[in-house]
């Protein structure tokens, strides 16, 4: 006789496991602890096999009928339901694993291993608020290029045209990851050329004329903002690196008496040496008696322990009445000196390259070495601070302009 709903429910456990059987090899194992499990006996090539289809009550006794018939059916065509469930379940496991978001992270944790933390942030926020909830848990060999399309299209219907192009771009680095581990057969992303409009390239306000760079160093030597934002204003022209790091400088990290100041790179994670000077040392002694007893050179407000804040650079050339926009900011300083340096200097620009700390591969095909082109770009340093000097004593200081 087949099993009734009611019959299944109230089957009690007993000290021994023991069995009760619906017909077709279909039976229900009830456990000593109460648990009821649906199994299928059947024999396949002579041996006597078992197949699980479930647990009750999450599968009723119906759907265990239907798991047992098409068990029967596999059987029939020679097939064992046994090993299919093996495989249907490696298929299952094996695509979870290779999902976009798997292989996404994998990548990202790999290849951005020497990247700014605050540039891999960007990089994985990006994926979790526009890709992942959509791309994330597909099998990354099943997704099309109208797929993720989709998707960069929902980001720039945000407005947001460049974070488009960005995520269209990563996302094909991840495909590529994908295609040389063996998770996919090829990039997708390169049917999506030309996809997206064109974003309109923005550049870092910066000057390179000699006028308004002579006009800009007067300015900020009448500055009347804090001592340690006049020594920062001072002195960034003449080092030009990035503001970020200009701001976290660290006492530990320079050396006055040899004039170096020596680390390591935000955005590439490389070792960088800058050569100090004479006005740069100078004004590095000037503001050492105020932060020397503390971690940071150009230290926050009166706490030894946090650098200045990274607006203060932009902050105080608005106050000077320049706009950061389209006129000059912080980071502006390094196309400054990147420019008047070759175009008026004549400095070879692979120097230059070097000590603004970019990847210029040479011969031998390293990215960059820290101590390369060192007298080069100690003299350099000095040519330049010199020639600052020169523009700003062409007229008499003038008081910060009015916004």
């Amino acid at each position: 006789m087949k099993l009734s709903d009611i019959a299944v429910r109230k089957a009690k456990p007993e000290a021994r496991p023991y069995k009760m059987a619906d017909g077709g090899g279909l039976f229900l194992l009830v456990q000593p602890n109460g648990s009821k499990y649906w199994r299928l006996a059947y024999r396949y090539q002579a041996k006597q096999k078992l197949l699980a289809l479930g647990v009750y009550p999450d599968v009723s006794i119906s759907l265990a009928r239907e798991r047992r018939d098409d068990a029967r059916k596999l059987l029939a065509q020679g097939i064992d339901p046994s090993e299919t469930k093996k495989a249907t379940k490696a298929a299952t496991t094996d695509k979870a694993a290779n999902s976009f978001e798997v292989v996404a992270r994998e990548w990202w944790a790999s290849h951005m291993a020497t990247k700014a933390d605050t540039h891999k942030d960007k990089v994985l926020r990006r994926f979790e608020l526009y890709i992942f909830p959509w791309l994330g848990s597909k099998p990354i060999a099943d997704i099309t290029a109208p797929q993720v399309l989709e998707v960069i299209k929902r980001i720039e219907k945000l407005g947001i045209l460049e974070t488009a192009h960005r995520a269209l771009q990563t996302s094909g680095q991840v495909f590529r990851y994908a295609v040389q581990t063996g998770r996919a057969v090829r990039d997708v992303t390169a049917d999506l050329k030309g996809a997206l409009p064109p974003t309109s390239v923005k550049h870092m306000a910066a000057f390179t004329d000699a006028k308004d760079v002579a006009e800009l160093l007067r300015a900020i030597e009448g500055f009347k903002g804090t001592f340690t934002v006049q020594c920062a204003l001072r002195i960034a022209p003449l080092l030009f690196v990035r503001p970020s790091e200009l701001r976290t400088a660290k006492w530990s990290d320079i050396d006055l008496d040899a004039g170096e100041w020596r680390y390591i790179v935000s955005k590439t994670k490389t070792d960088h040496l800058v050569p100090l000077s004479r006005q740069a040392v100078e004004i590095l002694r000037e503001l050492r008696p105020l932060s020397g007893h503390g971690q940071y050179v150009f230290m926050g407000g009166h706490s030894p322990l946090k650098p200045m804040s990274e607006s203060a650079i932009n902050a105080a050339l608005k106050r000077m009445g320049y706009d950061t926009k389209t006129q000059i900011t912080g980071h502006g300083f390094r196309a400054m000196a990147r420019t008047i340096l070759h175009e008026r200097l004549n400095i070879d620009p692979h120097i230059i390259e070097h000590q603004l700390a970019h990847k210029v591969p040479d011969a031998l095909g390293a990215a960059y070495n820290r101590t390369k082109f060192i007298d080069q770009r100690r003299a350099m340093m000095q040519q330049w601070s010199d020639y600052l000097d020169e523009l700003k004593a062409g007229a008499k200081v003038l008081p910060f302009k009015q916004a």
